[in-house]
């Protein structure tokens, strides 16, 4: 079926998608743009309920049961999110997981976020976090949806390899001493070098925003306080720059 005009309710509610966190919460559908993203979500189990691909593009061979709706170029260009999206956009059916989703082995790793307010930042953890073969990412009272578009574009589809769970830090605090995994959070405050920390065994790294840092809830629940030594005049990194950092560190031990 192919869609002309942009007052279309099928486009309607594709932009209020994009748009609206409370809309993606509430009829529990996203939206991905870009080939590569929707082959890692269909990878993950996620179902797609509506695809729109620009008329001038090959329709994607993704075997999805179900008749793409063809947009004119022009109507495709004030859709798209983003560039470069290879001429694909999908609405899909979300799925939460749980901490008891979780798999655990003998040497999981998990980055936790608390917080996180920025899609960017979050985006790019996931990427880190996907590169080193993190068990997942857990991120506690988040202050941005795990949906939105923004965040989906910065993790160029690691939301969708990288098992993420969001719940409060209660909740994540008791899992993990639950199942014995070290708890290291990152701050400057009495803390050691995270090289000088033992990360083989089951481990969290746990990090705050970077105007506030961890709530003292956090920092009590440590099995050890971390970090990364500064050689300039500013005493903070970017958080998914520190969470890299960490997280291969904790590869580089296992690998020794």
């Amino acid at each position: 079926m192919e869609i002309m005009s942009y007052q279309n309710p099928r486009i309607k509610h594709l932009l209020q998608l994009q748009q609206k966190s409370q809309l993606r919460r509430s009829e529990g559908l996203f939206v991905v743009e870009g080939r590569r993203e929707l082959e890692h979500c269909l990878a993950a189990g996620y179902e797609v309920e509506s695809l729109f691909v620009r008329k001038d593009e090959m329709l994607p061979n993704l075997s999805l049961g179900l008749s793409p709706f063809i947009l004119p170029p022009s109507l495709y260009e004030k859709v798209a999110y983003r560039g470069s999206t290879e001429g694909v956009i999908a609405i899909v059916k979300e799925r939460r997981y749980m901490l008891n989703d979780l798999a655990l082995t003998p040497s999981s790793l998990f980055v936790v976020l608390e917080s996180v307010e920025k899609p960017g930042n979050l985006g790019a953890v996931l990427r880190s976090a996907d590169a080193a073969g993190a068990t997942g990412v857990i991120v506690c009272d988040p202050l941005t949806d795990l949906y939105n578009p923004n965040l989906i574009r910065a993790s160029i589809g690691a939301i969708f390899t990288v098992p993420t769970v969001a719940c409060t830090s209660g909740e994540c605090i008791a899992f993990l001493k639950e199942h014995g995994i070290s708890i290291l959070t990152a701050q400057l405050q009495d803390s050691q070098l995270y090289y000088e920390t033992d990360m083989r065994g089951p481990t969290a790294i746990v990090m705050g925003t970077e105007s506030t840092g961890l709530t003292q809830q956090w920092r009590e629940a440590a099995t050890a306080h971390i970090r990364i030594p500064m050689q300039g005049r500013l005493d903070s990194l970017n958080v998914s720059v520190s969470a890299a950092i960490l997280l291969f560190e904790a590869v580089r031990q296992r690998r020794r």
